[in-house]
């Protein structure tokens, strides 16, 4: 009996979830936005590279952490194709403090029709996605940028993420630099909206 009997149509082997990118500056609320919306996320800052990996950008003289040098896209996009395509997959568990990942975690589907990817480099697998036909959604959570700054350097101190000088300088520094990542973000494929406007989005995608 011939294989080509069962063939699948290109329609037919397409995931029926996908994934919605979120993403926006750090301290926008996408991890809030998240937890409202109850369903399964991939925290794509895990997938940062450890501290001393080699050949990691610097700026203000740390790693720069918000270049998507320090970040590793090809195990994110290795995880979501998992993800959506089998139900499950382990993922990196990434501690900010001390800048390296200290073990794994398995997220699952649930039967979702849609997953959340959400991070600051977010948008650098848009395009990946899209090609593979995994995407559903690709937000930039946006609003104004001393809003930003002010609950980006609360939960920077709450959480003694850094030195608070050093916190005090790169927050100054990505007030600064927001609109021009904003508008990186939106050139790469990601919707501007704001947080209630996001998750409405979300919502009637899922």
């Amino acid at each position: 009996m011939s294989d080509a009997l069962f063939d699948l149509s290109p329609e037919a082997r397409r995931p029926t979830t996908r994934v919605v990118l979120l993403t926006g500056p750090s301290g926008c609320g996408k991890s809030a936005l998240t937890r409202r919306l109850g369903l399964p996320t991939v925290a794509l800052d895990d997938f940062y590279r450890d501290h001393d990996h080699p050949g990691m950008p610097q700026r203000f003289g740390i790693v720069d952490w918000d270049d998507p040098a320090s970040w590793d896209a090809d195990a994110a996009t290795d995880a979501l194709r998992e993800l959506v395509t089998t139900g499950r997959a382990e993922v990196p568990v990434y501690d900010i403090p001390t800048s390296r990942r200290t073990g794994t975690t398995t997220v699952e589907t649930q039967g979702e029709r849609v997953v959340v990817a959400e991070g600051v480099f977010a948008a650098e697998l848009v395009a990946r996605l899209r090609a593979e036909g995994l995407l559903a959604d690709a937000i930039c959570v946006a609003r104004p940028r001393m809003v930003t700054f002010w609950f980006r350097l609360l939960r920077d101190v709450a959480e003694s993420r850094k030195p608070l000088p050093t916190l005090l300088r790169r927050g100054w520094g990505l007030m600064r630099a927001e609109p021009a990542l904003v508008a990186r973000w939106t050139a790469l494929g990601c919707r501007p909206l704001s947080p209630v406007v996001a998750e409405r989005e979300i919502r009637r995608v899922a």
